[in-house]
């Protein structure tokens, strides 16, 4: 019962700083979604660097995980609005954005998750 306490309120934090983020980056209708993008690398980057850390730690079942990872990232990150975004692309014909976005979240993402990764080992070396 603990766990869904702790995804809960890592998930409220997560979605709430990703909310501001977006009043914070205001995008005028059908313009590149920029804080969606923001909120997603930095996401990735935290997921990597979180994840070698649990994983170093053997923290993989533990309170901080639930929290961090599967609560406060799994909040901030916005793939269901990354998909959104993407279909209205889609739907108003705006082909080129639809594939940088698509090219840029995804290609990115995986970059920052490696990198947030490599930067914990680094350090911790």
């Amino acid at each position: 019962m603990k766990a869904f306490l702790y995804v809960f309120i890592g998930g409220g934090l997560g979605s709430l700083f990703r909310f501001l983020t977006s009043k914070l980056i205001p995008v005028p209708k059908g313009m590149f979604p920029w804080p969606t993008l923001f909120v997603n690398y930095l996401g990735c980057l935290l997921i990597g660097f979180l994840m070698a850390w649990v994983l170093k730690s053997n923290l993989s079942r533990s309170d901080f995980y639930i929290f961090s990872v599967v609560g406060f990232c799994g909040g901030l990150t916005t793939f269901s609005a990354f998909s959104l975004e993407g279909l209205n692309f889609l739907k108003s014909g705006d082909y080129w954005t639809f594939i940088s976005y698509t090219l840029l979240s995804l290609i990115g993402s995986i970059f920052l998750v490696a990198l947030g990764y490599y930067l914990f080992r680094l350090g911790d070396s």
